[in-house]
């Protein structure tokens, strides 16, 4: 929401400097994000009149202009703008004028000076100029028409232009803080200045033609006025202090009706619309659209409506999407446009919410609509439209056309007095909140320890108890609440010695070379069912981007797309980590602080390796990453825990054959593997990256460690080498290995494998190194090949493996 200063001052002007009525707006909860001059500087630039003009004689397109700037002697300025006219006011920039960097700069920097200049041999004593050249707007399309002001006079004061436009961001919530009024009535109340109220207009009718509009949804449209205007100019020219305040707003001029319609908005905060009534077939009707209607709208799109879209009909068809944009075969024409209606309703806010947002736009009506307007002043700001209408654009109105159907009921609210003061910390007295719900213009009754107030009719945020308390302590002033330290004393509580925190496993994978992103929970719904295998993903009812428009069951489609983001800036080599929630459904999930009914929100925490294992160097080879590198990877994130590796085939992600499911203390954790050679087609990828997924749950767990006697026993090493099936995993017979282990036998780990010549078909050769020691004596070679024989008799016993000789 933008306007300018002097737009604000004229509803409510406080003793205050624009820096501090900006901070009095921020410390009340209306953030001022931008402060800036209406115009920028320029100087020389005067009101001119054009007396005459005669066509230039060595150009066809300029014209030679005698102009009038309130001196002695008029001025000859060669122009070349097509709308110039004799009796026309225009700015008019003298010799040694300056404007603004907007319009040009000479080489240095400096603003543009105006000077004496020769134009095809035609002497020009200055310029005139257009809105663009004043850098007021974008305007270009000829000289800036002034109207009726004084020649000769200043045009930064003629045009008010020594102004500060004010850009505050509103929350949600404060709707009532969508026009400049309702930010007049903050500022009033906040700093405790008169606010002039716009006088009330009634305009009797002129004729008596009356377009009859019935609701039909009463859940849709509460309340629907209206009126008919007969032999309106539609090419009037909307006046100059109002163009400028609308382009203090942000608002392009259109035509007189257009802007008119925009300026109430603004102004008051009450979205209208106008009809070209020789257009409407019949009588209105506000109701539920049907499935299958279609509408194009002003915008030029045309859309296909269902029932939970609410619509303005005629007997033709749809005409209007309620309360978010007109309809194109009823709008306004300059050329053919002669008698228009006007229409101003209260539409509910749950009716619109969101519902632009299914077609991919936006616009200011739907965005106050759904936040909530004023029911109760839809006549009054009609009476306002009217009154502009007939003032620029001329015609008769007809009679006011108001239709009740389902106005909002006011509840009262109750503020506890003791409550309040527990809540903002300081002992205000009832009669000081009294006196602040007179400055908001709340209605309200006493008792001896609480106040009850009936929110008006523009203020949709006041439902409960601390609505009125948070109005309390901002009207209060924040500033004025001390900062105290809290009475009861704060304890950090400590972490359990079996937990490890997340950023200590964040910390080993960059200390791996691997580099933390984060992603949008948001995904692609392409991406979960690629990577995941979700044929019904958690799909969101308001996405941000339509091609974020599901929730992710996995981390392994933003590293994807994370890795072609890289790829395309020309990265060879990249190593990638995230730690994020993950959202699937579960129906066991109940409500809770931290938990949504029916979805499941684990932390997992998940990589990606691809290209050289190594960096480019001159001592080590050239070669791609692998399976065994990123295990590596797995076993040094969760160490000192242990993790086992069975072969998997059933992830959709990955490579059938180059994949294995993760365990951690013999639960499933999670997955690591090659990428799926048809994602790698499918995402242009020219080599498989190796990517992993496990629980972060499964990961933080932790043994505490236990003390041990260190040896000064050498260690003794014997290796064997077992022949098993081809099939048989070497974490299987490990885990029977150390299941029979002696208490001399510290480790045993494999060391190589085999298949080929010289074993028997479908076996394959796993050779195991046995390290032993004692803590007390030195192991014999008795003990040493009697407990690596109990090793091999339990891998025979258990696998059916033997010996290799």
């Amino acid at each position: 929401m933008q306007f300018s200063e002097s737009w604000l001052r004229s509803f409510c002007n406080p003793p205050l400097s624009t820096e501090q009525l900006c901070h009095a707006l921020t410390m009340a909860g209306l953030e001022v994000e931008d402060i800036r001059p209406a115009a920028p500087p320029f100087s020389g630039i005067v009101v001119g009149e054009i007396k005459s003009i005669t066509k230039h004689p060595n150009a066809d397109k300029l014209n030679v202009c005698e102009v009038d700037v309130g001196e002695a002697a008029l001025k000859q300025i060669v122009c070349g703008a097509p709308n110039v006219r004799v009796g026309m006011r225009i700015p008019a920039a003298q010799i040694g004028a300056k404007l603004p960097p907007a319009f040009g700069a000479n080489e240095d920097g400096k603003a543009f000076e105006i000077g004496k200049a020769k134009m095809r041999g035609v002497e020009s004593f200055g310029m005139l100029c257009s809105a663009r050249e004043l850098g007021i707007s974008a305007d270009a399309s000829g000289l800036m028409d002034l109207g009726d002001a004084k020649v000769g006079a200043n045009v930064r004061e003629a045009l008010q232009l020594d102004d500060t436009v004010i850009e505050v961001k509103l929350t949600p919530n404060k709707a009532d803080c969508l026009s400049v009024f309702g930010v007049a009535r903050e500022v009033a109340a906040i700093t405790g200045a008169p606010l002039i109220t716009p006088a009330k207009v009634q305009i009797p009718a002129a004729q008596n033609r009356i377009l009859p509009a019935i609701i039909s949804a009463k859940n849709l449209c509460g309340r629907f006025s209206g009126r008919t205007i007969l032999g309106v100019n539609a090419k009037a020219v909307t006046p100059e202090w109002m163009k400028r305040r609308l382009e203090s707003a942000g608002q392009r001029s259109i035509s007189a009706l257009v802007d008119i319609s925009n300026y109430v908005m603004l102004e008051l905060g009450r979205p209208s619309h106008v009809f070209d009534l020789d257009k409407v077939h019949g009588g209105l009707d506000v109701r539920w659209a049907k499935a299958g209607e279609t509408l194009k709208l002003l915008n030029g799109n045309t859309v296909t409506l269902d029932e939970n879209v609410g619509v303005i009909c005629d007997d033709a068809g749809v005409e209007s999407l309620a309360g978010i944009m007109g309809g194109d075969s009823t709008s306004v024409n300059l050329e053919t446009t002669q008698n228009v209606y006007v229409e101003a309703a209260f539409w509910w806010p749950e009716a619109i919410q969101g519902r632009a947002r299914r077609f991919n736009f936006s616009t200011d009506a739907g965005h106050r609509f759904e936040r909530g307007v004023d029911y109760a002043t839809t006549v009054e700001h009609l009476e306002v439209l009217t009154k502009y209408i007939i003032e620029i654009c001329g015609g008769a109105p007809g009679p006011l056309d108001d239709t009740i159907a389902n106005l909002p009921v006011r509840k009262p609210v109750t503020l506890r007095v003791a409550r309040a003061q527990k809540v903002i910390g300081l002992p205000i007295s009832s009669e000081e909140m009294q006196a602040i719900f007179k400055r908001l213009s709340f209605a309200f009754t006493t008792t001896t320890d609480s106040i009850t107030v009936t929110p008006p009719s523009y203020r949709f945020d006041i439902e409960i108890e601390e609505d009125l308390i948070e109005e309390v302590a901002r009207i209060y002033g924040f500033e004025r609440i001390p900062a105290l330290p809290p009475k009861a004393a704060a304890v950090m509580r400590t972490r359990p010695e079996v937990e490890r925190s997340q950023h200590f496993l964040r910390a080993r994978l960059a200390a791996r070379d691997y580099h933390e992103v984060i992603t949008y929970s948001f995904v692609e719904e392409a991406w979960e069912r690629d990577f995941a295998g979700n044929v019904n993903p958690i799909k969101l009812l308001n996405p941000i981007a339509s091609q974020m428009s599901v929730m992710r069951s996995t981390l392994i489609g933003g590293l994807i797309g994370t890795l072609k983001y890289n790829l395309s800036h020309k990265a060879l080599r990249v190593r990638l980590f995230e730690v994020g929630k993950v959202f699937s459904r579960d129906a066991s999930v109940q409500d809770g602080e931290l938990a949504v009914q029916g979805v499941s929100q684990p932390v997992n925490i998940a990589g990606l390796a691809y290209g050289n294992a190594e960096g480019e160097q001159w001592g080590v080879a050239k070669r791609a990453v692998d399976f065994y590198d990123v295990k590596a990877d797995i076993d040094a994130l969760i160490a000192p825990l242990k993790a086992t590796y069975e072969a998997a085939a059933d992830h959709p992600a990955f490579h059938p054959g180059r994949c294995a499911k993760v365990l951690i203390g013999g639960e499933p954790a999670g997955y690591v593997g090659e990428i799926h050679p048809k994602w790698m087609r499918e995402y242009d990828l020219a080599h498989a990256p190796v990517v992993f997924e496990i629980s972060m749950r499964s990961c933080q767990k932790m043994a505490l460690s236990a003390p041990q006697v260190p040896s000064k026993m050498p260690v003794v090493r014997r290796d064997i080498a077992l022949v098993v099936n081809q099939n048989l995993p070497a974490d299987t017979i490990l885990a029977t290995l150390y299941a029979a282990k002696s208490e001399v036998v510290h480790e045993v780990s494999v060391f190589d494998v085999y298949a080929g010549a010289g074993l028997p078909q479908g076996k394959k050769s796993l050779a195991f190194q046995v390290l032993m020691q004692d803590t007390s004596v030195t192991l014999t070679d008795e003990i040493a090949d009697k407990s690596v024989a109990v090793l091999v008799a339990a891998a025979q016993a258990r696998h059916e493996a033997t010996l290799r000789t």
